[in-house]
């Protein structure tokens, strides 16, 4: 009889010790379950950081390249629209070709970059209003570099056939190395990771053609 009840109070211990587990598991189940929840707000909080610092992450130089390659490539792009109906050259057209549908998407992801950052964007075109003085960006006046003035757009306006094609290329060759001039300070000064890219796509990709126009102007020259 002892026996028996011994073994029944061992039983009843042991499912009171089963159940007592079963419980504290459960509590830290729940505890885990706390933590998982703080570790989704976590990930949420940490998305919004992220975006946060991805907007934020860029310096005065970021603003100062976006802000002066956007005109800079608005005049280049304007530039190559001329070419379209006064060059005799078909390099040369299809050199301005290439160079607006390269910079034409520049100009809208460099404005996009502005806006994100809470900057000005340059409004539509202003290198032709207020670019006097500019051309070849060496006046000291620490403007963009390259620039034509209103005087040279205006030859190149006038112009057609064989002259215009040398017009066209000696001056988007200087327009071109201010532009690379430009980049390259973005690339060494620039925290923004896009714009740096950017930079340095102007840098190979104008450089490239910057030979290519020497190269078609000691044919025209010869």
């Amino acid at each position: 009889m002892t026996s028996t009840r011994t073994l029944v109070r061992r039983a009843a211990l042991a499912t009171t010790a089963v159940t007592a587990a079963l419980v504290l598991a459960a509590c830290g189940g729940t505890d885990h379950s706390d933590t998982a929840s703080g570790g989704h707000t976590s990930p949420s909080t940490s998305a919004d950081a992220t975006a946060d610092a991805a907007a934020g992450a860029h310096n005065d130089q970021d603003v100062s390249f976006a802000q002066g390659m956007i005109p800079h490539h608005q005049q280049a792009v304007q530039m190559a629209d001329m070419a379209a109906g006064r060059a005799s050259s078909a390099a040369v057209k299809d050199l301005a070709s290439r160079i607006r549908k390269a910079q034409d998407p520049e100009i809208r992801t460099m404005s996009g970059w502005l806006k994100a950052w809470g900057e000005d964007v340059p409004s539509a075109m202003p290198g032709m209003d207020h670019s006097g003085g500019h051309s070849g960006g060496s006046d000291g006046s620490g403007d963009m570099a390259g620039m034509m003035d209103q005087k040279d757009m205006d030859r190149m306006m006038k112009a057609s056939g064989k002259a215009f094609d040398t017009l066209f290329l000696t001056m988007m060759v200087e327009h071109h190395e201010g532009a690379v001039e430009m980049a390259t300070a973005e690339k060494a000064k620039g925290q923004y990771g896009p714009a740096t890219k950017l930079a340095g796509d102007v840098v190979t990709a104008q450089t490239a053609e910057i030979e290519e126009m020497n190269k078609l102007l000691g044919k025209s020259g010869s």
